[in-house]
């Protein structure tokens, strides 16, 4: 397997080059977990399974794509299941790629854990630091030698931060990931970062600079629309600095901010964007969703459930981004949809409907159940009747017949839900009961109960990845099953005062229409309370107060075109969730403004990318001939007139939907090009296109190469009809 694995991802080869000394790694196992209790009281967050693989094989796989030769593996938290599993595993007898983990139970923070990492006195030269739950196929060898040659020239330069262009949407004002919005201001020149804020208040669009930060750099360019991957390249003094101030207990809210106020030390830390490559962090429940998504749509190739790397279960690929791993039992009745993920073993029953999710290893899925976008992980029994949408499901669980999980469900290990029970929208359920105090986001998870978590009686039952955890628990545990339904078994976690806006936003549930609506009626109030043009926002996300911040030509193109890539896809999984799932049309125009606001687009990209989901769909349909092709398209239209629509009022917008069919018959979707008169002469029909818009997009062709006039020419006589009608007319 080596030999075909390592040339499969190897993302780079030659990064090991860069250095004299072998490249290292250090990588934080605990991370702030708080927003994935109660799961994570049970089971380390690496360990979660990642469209069915530990997540933290997926930062190890791409370290080790990388050219990093050694990792150092720091765990606190459940530290004895993380070494475990590494023992284990395939990671342990990897050649040329060493991981060693570093236990301690003392360490309270990730200063803490540098600090501990110094003492070691293990790191020889720069290194990678990472937590293990960073997913990312970019290479290393630019950002090193990026660093390496500020080094030469630098002695201060001691940290290069990874960075990747997202913007936050405009009316939630958070990333697709989930994360707040963050404001950096790097210089142009040099790429090193001065400022670094993440906006908790998603109302406050304000951003306060020191006059002395405009004094000391004459030319700054402050963004709204970057990503930090928390993806650090570190030189030593990074961890000596830790150990020289005890204060530094956070990455970013500590170390980095401390570092960029201070004007004695001169230390500096700089970044590198990516552009084509991928790297993101699992922070929350939407970001486990978001990430989980970019899987299986492949944009983190050569990480994705059909290629083999580390102890990942091959799956065969299908249709419409459906994977299917072996041994699955699936009754004929049953309809597996698309962007949808089957683990080996699983059992479906008779007219059971999954869509746009992923099913782990060993799950009953019984008669008539309904599971859409949700996350199921491994041995899951699910009897007849159920439903769960956008819903977590841990190891063990078993919902009972005719259960109802509402959006944003959490149920932790072997819970159990009784018949006929309806569990509410962003409830948690575990089998432990709620902690009476939370571990602060400054902390690291833990399972002692210093911090907050479970009594310490309950420890033993915990800790074990595999165990039995019902049948450890103490006899005088209760549960009560009115709690649950009948049969039911776990603690129904209440939501803490003020905790209902953070449930919505970090669920991996899609935001409600209703809060969506809300939040825009409220970003337009406090821009009208505070004066301020929306316009005050380059495209670029850039502020206009700099006339020295645009970077270069090349790389705002391809800004845009990754953002027209990411931009579609998002537009396609929305759309057929809608498809799928029946949502109404009024609610999918708030979440495509939504995407529209987010990525900068106009209405015309907008009905470009919706009619291209539409075809693409009508394609992937089930035909024989083109006229049933014909026929499909038909269908779709009718059902999603009203969407077309309300994104192709203008003429422009609907020459869009024209090029965009164009497009298709040339490139991605051949099988339309012998009916591209016939499906236009339909559009029109449905008053989707009007004869302005079609007679425009001819006369623009007039001046076009041959090669160009292909479609204008099958359409010729639809056109010539069009065109002595108008003459009628006038």
């Amino acid at each position: 397997m080596g030999a075909q694995r390592k040339s499969a991802t190897r993302v780079s080869e030659d990064a090991e080059e860069l250095a004299r000394h072998p490249l290292q790694a250090i990588l934080l196992a605990d991370s702030f977990a708080t927003k994935f209790r109660p799961i994570t009281l049970e089971r380390p967050k690496v360990l979660l399974p990642l469209v069915n693989v530990p997540m933290i094989n997926y930062t190890l796989a791409w370290l080790e794509s990388a050219g990093v030769e050694e990792v150092f593996v720091f765990c606190c938290a459940h530290s004895r299941q993380v070494i475990d599993y590494l023992e284990n595993s395939e990671w342990h007898s990897q050649p040329n790629f060493a991981v060693t983990t570093i236990e301690s139970h003392n360490s309270i923070s990730a200063g803490d854990a540098l600090r501990l990492m110094y003492e070691r006195n293990v790191i020889c030269g720069d290194f990678v630091l990472i937590s293990g739950d960073t997913v990312s196929n970019m290479s290393l060898t630019q950002a090193l030698q990026e660093h390496k040659d500020r080094r030469k020239k630098d002695n201060n330069a001691v940290m290069t931060m990874v960075i990747k262009r997202s913007k936050p949407s405009s009316i939630t004002r958070q990333s697709r990931l989930g994360t707040d919005e963050l404001f950096i201001a790097i210089d142009p020149q040099t790429k090193q970062l001065v400022y670094y804020e993440e906006k908790a208040d998603q109302l406050k669009v304000i951003v306060s600079l020191d006059n002395s930060l405009l004094i000391d750099n004459p030319s700054i360019s402050l963004h709204n629309d970057k990503q930090d991957c928390y993806i650090d390249i570190c030189s030593p003094e990074v961890l000596s600095l830790f150990t020289d101030n005890f204060d530094y207990q956070h990455l970013r809210r500590h170390f980095v901010k401390g570092l960029l106020v201070d004007d004695i030390m001169g230390y500096k830390i700089f970044t590198h964007e990516i552009h084509s490559s991928y790297a993101a962090r699992i922070d929350n429940y939407r970001s486990y969703d978001t990430i989980s998504k970019d899987i299986i749509q492949r944009w983190t190739y050569p990480f994705v459930p059909d290629v083999k790397f580390f102890e990942n279960c091959a799956t065969r690929l299908e249709r419409e981004g459906m994977y299917r791993a072996s041994e699955i039992e699936q009754s004929r009745s049953s309809h597996i949809g698309p962007l949808t993920v089957i683990g080996k073993g699983t059992t479906i029953g008779n007219n059971s409907m999954i869509l746009n999710s992923v099913i782990g290893k060993g799950c009953v899925i019984g008669s008539n159940v309904s599971v859409v976008g949700s996350y199921i992980w491994d041995n899951v029994t699910i009897e007849d009747g159920c439903e769960l949408k956008h819903a977590i499901v841990c190891d063990g669980v078993i919902i009972k017949s005719g259960a109802v999980l509402e959006p944003g469900v959490v149920l932790s290990f072997k819970v159990v839900i009784g018949q006929q029970f309806v569990v509410p929208a962003y409830s948690k359920v575990s089998l432990l009961p709620q902690p009476t105090q939370q571990d602060s986001d400054e902390e690291l998870e833990y399972a002692d109960n210093s911090h907050g978590t479970v009594d310490s009686s309950n420890i033993g039952t915990v800790d074990k990845l595999n165990g039995d955890v019902t049948s450890e628990l103490s006899e005088t545990q209760h549960w009560p099953s009115s709690e649950l339904g009948p049969g039911g078994v776990g603690h129904v976690w209440s939501i803490c005062e003020g905790g209902h806006e953070e449930e919505w936003r970090h669920s991996v549930a899609p935001i409600p229409a209703d809060k969506l609506a809300e939040a825009a009626q409220t970003v337009d109030d406090d821009l009208e309370l505070l004066n301020l043009d929306a316009g005050a926002l380059l495209p670029s996300g850039e502020l206009k107060f700099d006339s020295n911040t645009n970077g270069s030509e090349d790389e705002d193109i391809e800004d845009s075109r990754d953002d027209s890539i990411y931009f579609e896809k998002e537009v396609e999984a929305t759309f057929l969730r809608a498809v799928h799932e029946n949502i109404k049309v009024d609610d999918i125009i708030l979440e495509m403004n939504s995407l529209r606001l987010s990525y900068n687009m106009t209405s015309a990209d907008c009905a470009g990318a919706i009619f291209y989901a539409l075809m693409k769909l009508a394609l992937e349909t089930p035909h024989n001939s083109p006229g049933e092709l014909q026929q499909n398209v038909a269908g779709l239209v009718n059902a999603w007139k009203k969407l077309m629509m309300f994104y192709a009022k203008e003429i422009d917008d609907q020459i869009e939907v024209i090029l965009k069919f164009e497009e298709m018959c040339l490139e991605s979707a051949k099988e339309f090009s012998l009916s591209f008169a016939q499906i236009l002469h339909l559009l029109y029909g449905k008053d989707i296109l009007e004869e302005d818009a079609i007679l425009r997009w001819a006369e623009e062709k007039n001046d076009a190469d041959e090669s160009d006039k292909v479609y204008v020419k099958q359409s010729e006589k639809f056109i010539q009809w069009l065109k002595e009608a108008s003459e009628e007319e006038d």
